[in-house]
């Protein structure tokens, strides 16, 4: 583990009842680092996010955050550190009775407190990083196909400026022309904020597109952490099934 990571995970656990999810997670991400995490359905790629975000309390282990303990925050710090957070949610979460230039702002005005005239001015600026006109930012997400209301929650998730983006699943349910153009906004856009990105996917196009590392999950352990390059050039026969979808091997042998 390095002294400079933003997020730095020791050892954590994690069970529902008898079912254990995660079992002894190590994980150290740098700063600007995209990481992405891959593993099977109910492999713990959620749990291990919503346990980096707080969302769930790990039944053992350390998980650091710009080097504070969240397990040792009060309510007021662990808000104050979510401000330098942002997600993007795999269904893109949007509010539907929100304009898209409210919803972008959303977190500028409800986690920040910023005048609703800062905050609209900073969502459109956002909306044109991610190649969107101001002509949507009045009008409401359902009237947005599937790709744009991607970019106005990819918008939204930049909007504070984060340290850090958690992306879960951003691509589900596009088609592949769509999901190279969110891909290519998510590289875009994380590069220039510096920030980090914790991503998880099943989609291997995105993986290659968006990671400087890759993390595979099996039976809650990160079984294989390594490049892209080294993960192509590996003979561990976690990666090699999940990557090429090999219908034998220890996802389905074991």
């Amino acid at each position: 583990m390095t002294s400079n990571s933003l997020i730095r995970v020791e050892n954590l656990k994690k069970s529902f009842g008898s079912k254990v999810v995660l079992d002894g997670i190590d994980l150290d991400i740098s700063p600007g680092e995209s990481f992405v995490v891959i593993g099977g359905s109910g492999s713990g790629k959620s749990v291990l996010i919503k346990c980096i975000l707080g969302l769930l309390s790990p039944d053992s282990g350390k998980i650091y955050l710009k080097g504070q303990d969240i397990s040792r925050l009060s309510a007021s710090q662990r808000q104050e550190l979510l401000t330098h957070i942002g997600m993007l949610f795999q269904g893109g979460a949007l509010f539907d009775s929100m304009t898209v230039a409210e919803n972008v702002a959303f977190g500028l005005v409800q986690g920040g407190g910023m005048k609703k005239s800062q905050a609209r001015k900073i969502a459109l600026e956002k909306l044109e990083a991610v190649d969107l006109s101001p002509d949507v930012a009045d009008i409401f997400p359902a009237e947005l196909s599937g790709g744009m209301q991607k970019r106005v929650a990819l918008a939204r998730a930049i909007a504070t400026n984060p340290d850090v983006i958690f992306f879960d699943e951003p691509t589900t349910g596009l088609d592949p022309i769509v999901s190279s153009t969110i891909n290519d906004l998510i590289v875009r856009c994380v590069r220039k904020l510096g920030a980090s990105a914790v991503t998880i996917t099943h989609d291997m196009n995105s993986l290659r597109k968006i990671a400087d590392r890759v993390g595979l999950l099996f039976q809650g352990k990160l079984v294989w952490t390594g490049t892209v390059a080294e993960m192509d050039a590996t003979d561990n026969p976690y990666v090699n099934q999940f990557i090429h979808g090999l219908p034998h091997g220890p996802f389905t042998d074991g």
